[in-house]
């Protein structure tokens, strides 16, 4: 009988240190707010805009995929989008139509073999050379 007794007690001291260590866990774990301040160096802001003002003047390789009215450079670059996700499109109007472009290859290398990826859905594309700048 003593024995059960002295279980008993252990029992309720166990439960009692159990449930003390959650309590206080839980009272340190909700005590950390603040705030952070970042202080950017001003030449960073300089040296984005170099970027930029760089990377504006950068020509690149481009496929044409095709060429018409408004309408049909719209539907056709509608289909591009589903064929190749992720690439840059846009509508170029040239007197007297608009062409639909497709990529921004800056190396050669990589233009044509995107080329060649194209060309095999739609086999009247061709690889546009980075024009040069007039002077």
């Amino acid at each position: 009988m003593h024995i059960n007794l002295i279980f008993n007690i252990l029992n309720h001291m166990k439960t009692l240190i159990y449930s003390a260590l959650i309590l206080g866990f839980g009272f340190t774990l909700n005590a950390q707010e603040g705030t952070i301040t970042v202080e950017e160096d001003p030449q960073i802001a300089a040296l984005v805009k170099v970027y930029n003002e760089v990377n504006s003047k950068t020509e690149y390789y481009q496929i044409q995929v095709g060429f018409g009215s408004y309408e049909k450079a719209q539907n056709l670059k509608s289909q591009i989008e589903i064929d190749f996700p992720g690439w840059d499109s846009k509508i170029d109007f040239k007197e007297p139509t608009y062409r639909v472009k497709l990529g921004r290859f800056r190396d050669k290398l990589e233009a044509e073999r995107k080329f060649m990826e194209v060309r095999k859905k739609y086999p009247n594309a061709m690889l546009l050379k980075p024009e040069s700048p007039s002077r």
